[in-house]
């Protein structure tokens, strides 16, 4: 294992967090101990100086795509609740993050101007010239669209050298590691290549974005602590896709 660095090697990063990533084992939801735990996490590279921004997903609380067939809804409506649910989980985060002194700001693709800023790019950037956290929601604002795809899109907007992809597994695997115990994780792989065996590392417009733009992927177990700051600092842990 590479010796962790004294400095981060990346001055700005964008951290993808699943909406599962919030409920811990309560299997639905937001666990409020799992909040405060990622707030400290991020709280330590932010002392760093390492200018933050975090995409949040929804699924915790409802997945656009699943909840649509299940329940019949229209994939529109269906995503627009999920979006909404990235919101939910946004300002979650924010809420830990100011009660340890960590100044951070909600920004949304859809308005919601009682809750959250809206999003524009020129706003983002302040923010984080000014040591705060951004934390984008509501996806890019569009059904169809995962978090993923805006988690490319908003990484290169404010020109994040990183995405920092927080799962529930240590990396990206030939198979599901949960469902077949001969997995073979892959400590690198190509973006074509994680396009080509379909490995479900982003979905395949993200992945496409981020490979068109040189923009490289870091795909880590969030669950094990002090993992975002070692992904930041250097050690090689998780998947590398680039």
């Amino acid at each position: 294992m590479a010796k962790l660095s004294k400095k981060p090697i990346y001055k700005r990063i964008l951290l993808k967090l699943s909406g599962e990533a919030m409920q811990g084992k309560q299997g639905h939801g937001i666990d409020a101990e799992v909040c405060a735990s990622l707030a400290i996490q991020v709280k330590e590279i932010w002392k760093a100086n390492v200018k933050i921004a975090l995409v949040v997903g929804g699924g915790n609380i409802f997945r656009g795509q699943l909840e649509s067939k299940k329940f019949g809804l229209d994939r529109s409506v269906a995503d627009y609740m999920g979006m909404l649910a990235t919101v939910l989980n946004g300002l979650a985060l924010q809420n830990a993050l100011e009660q340890i002194g960590v100044s951070a700001r909600v920004m949304t693709a859809l308005d919601i101007h009682a809750v959250a800023e809206p999003y524009l790019r020129r706003r983002a950037m302040r923010h984080l010239e000014k040591n705060r956290i951004v934390i984008f929601v509501a996806g890019t604002g569009n059904p169809y669209f995962t978090t993923d795809t805006a988690a490319a899109l908003r990484a290169k907007e404010i020109g994040a050298e990183v995405i920092l992809k927080a799962t529930k597994v240590d990396g990206v695997y030939s198979a599901d590691p949960m469902k077949d115990k001969n997995a073979k994780k892959f400590k690198n792989i190509k973006f074509i290549d994680a396009l080509k065996k379909n490995l479900r590392v982003m979905d395949a417009t993200a992945i496409s974005m981020c490979m068109d733009n040189n923009l490289p992927i870091v795909v880590f177990n969030l669950t094990k602590k002090g993992n975002i700051k070692r992904a930041v600092f250097g050690e090689k842990i998780g998947t590398t896709v680039n």
